[in-house]
């Protein structure tokens, strides 16, 4: 009875410790246009009487903060006001944030500046629409699924509920653009069809996203290949002060993932995630059994305030196998074995984003590489032996691209000019016997 008395005191005693824990928000601000960090910043807490300012290289800490969504407020003379995306702060990390500061054009003696909580860029301010990562957690039958939260935005249709096609103001669904952190990723979901974006289970990790830029129209100049819409995907900065490890047990899968520095200059964040709805549907006896994995991977390396070089990785492995160890399979069980093929499918895209900034603007290098290899194929009977094959369909697709752009700021003005190249190949093999009645 003694053991058992100590044994509630230690659980009490730990329980209080890890609720007594508040969040803590660190974070940079800097010049958009050379990265210069900006003293003398005033930041506070959207709402609240809560303020922090920057120190000689712009760094800027809160601590003892309440767990929730926050928006962070910086203003700074000669620039323009700043309100952050909202923040999720919690007890068991530490948030880190950059905050990006634009310069005024023009200083007046006397003016009375209100900030706007909802940020609209100069290029596209009516057509672009920005999702936080509050917006996505309560993003109701979300599933904190992207893909699937991407489609309750306007003009975006709505297709069937087994997908995440994005169909924008009637274009295809492979009409759609899409970047993370500046790398054109051309897949977003798990058994994805080939020549569109669809699928059945968003590969981002949520976790990672700050936020999402979304364009219907009035693309950016950079942007100016794509016919239906563009998506920024923008990640979070790596953790500067320690590593941190999450695991995650969710309805269909499990997932590990890092967030933390490498070295002085350096950090990363890593996620890998399998399913086992494999497993789920085998008991309870369902002909096919799909598996998916997918990685996602930010390396980014501060050289100096001026050079700064960012790896991002997300890459996928999807199985679709037939369960041909029922039992006793009914009519429907068989029907379906006896006609649906195996699917295999995997893909990456790796890229690297090269930044070197200016004292009047900066320029971005970006080289990527994506490719996708889908496999299909159907034996009789399901017994694979070579000559009982009926099906068989092989195919690769690969990009290689390369993109520069240079951004400058010139009093009011926002000029930006690049160029890039793309370099594609297409491989196909079918093979398939076609039976027919000759009575």
């Amino acid at each position: 009875m003694e053991k058992k008395l100590w044994f509630i005191i230690v659980l009490l005693i730990l329980f209080g410790t890890v609720s007594a824990q508040k969040g803590r928000i660190e974070g940079r601000v800097y010049d958009k246009k050379n990265n210069e960090p900006l003293p003398f910043t005033n930041i506070v807490i959207w709402g609240t009487n809560i303020g922090s300012t920057s120190d000689l290289d712009g760094n800027f800490s809160f601590t003892g903060l309440e767990p929730g969504y926050v928006r962070l407020s910086a203003t700074s003379v000669g620039y323009e006001n700043y309100i952050s995306e909202d923040i999720l702060v919690t007890n068991a990390k530490k948030v880190y944030i950059e905050i990006p500061m634009t310069e005024k054009a023009v200083e007046l003696d006397e003016v009375v500046v209100k900030a706007s909580p909802f940020r609209k860029p100069l290029e596209s301010p009516l057509s672009m629409r920005s999702l936080d990562i509050s917006e996505i957690e309560k993003n109701p039958g979300g599933n904190r699924d992207i893909s699937r939260v991407i489609q309750s935005l306007p003009g975006v249709a709505s297709t069937v509920s087994f997908r995440n096609d994005v169909i924008v103001r009637g274009g295809g669904a492979s009409e759609n653009s899409f970047y993370l952190d500046g790398v054109e990723i051309p897949n977003l979901n798990h058994f994805s069809t080939q020549g569109a974006s669809g699928g059945p289970v968003g590969i981002i990790n949520v976790d990672f996203i700050r936020e999402v830029d979304y364009y219907s129209g009035a693309f950016p100049a950079s942007k100016g290949t794509t016919l239906s819409s563009v998506f920024e995907f923008k990640q979070i900065e790596p953790n500067k002060d320690k590593m941190n490890y999450r695991a995650t047990l969710g309805a269909t899968d499990l997932g590990l993932s890092i967030n933390g520095p490498i070295s002085e200059k350096s950090g990363l964040l890593l996620s890998v995630r399998r399913s086992y709805l494999g497993f789920l549907f085998d008991v309870i006896g369902l002909p096919f059994l799909p598996t998916y994995n997918d990685m996602q991977l930010k390396y980014k390396i501060r050289f100096d305030k001026k050079n700064e070089l960012s790896i991002i990785g997300l890459g996928a492995i999807d199985q679709f196998k037939l369960n041909t160890g029922i039992d006793n399979p009914d009519e429907s069980q068989r029907y379906i074995l006896g006609y649906l093929p195996v699917n295999e499918q995997w893909n990456y895209t790796i890229g690297a984003v090269y930044k070197h900034f200016r004292s009047n603007g900066f320029d971005t290098w970006v080289l990527s590489r994506n490719y996708l290899d889908n496999r299909a194929y159907k034996y009789l009977n399901n017994v694979e032996i070579d000559s009982l094959k009926t099906f068989d369909y092989v195919s690769s697709e690969a990009e290689n691209k390369i993109r520069y752009e240079r951004n400058i700021f010139a009093n009011r003005y926002k000029i930006n000019v690049g160029a890039g190249g793309n370099y594609a190949r297409y491989t196909n093999s079918t093979y398939q016997q076609i039976f027919t009645d000759s009575s």
